[in-house]
């Protein structure tokens, strides 16, 4: 599953050719989670600290997000996306 981006020991990534709807996958020390991108619904367990942390880059990128699920369909070359600072 190839990695988007990563900051305080989250690990962000996508699937190519993954489901609908448009989500990206979260870990983070041993909590898994998946987060759908337009409405920020969480399906899988997370610290509420990741989760706010979470919640705050998926606002700052979801386009970027979109654009790499649209890639990541037809297997085209990814972005990486800025970790939240």
């Amino acid at each position: 599953m190839p990695e988007i981006s990563s900051f305080y020991g989250i690990v962000i990534s996508m699937f190519f050719s993954d489901h609908n709807p448009p989500h990206f996958h979260v870990k983070y020390q041993g909590y898994e989670a998946t987060i759908d991108i337009a409405t920020g619904t969480i399906r899988g367990t997370l610290p509420p600290r990741v989760v706010n942390m979470v919640n705050e880059w998926l606002d700052q990128h979801k386009e970027e997000l979109l654009n790499n699920w649209e890639k990541m369909r037809t297997y085209q070359p990814f972005d990486k996306i800025s970790p939240l600072e």
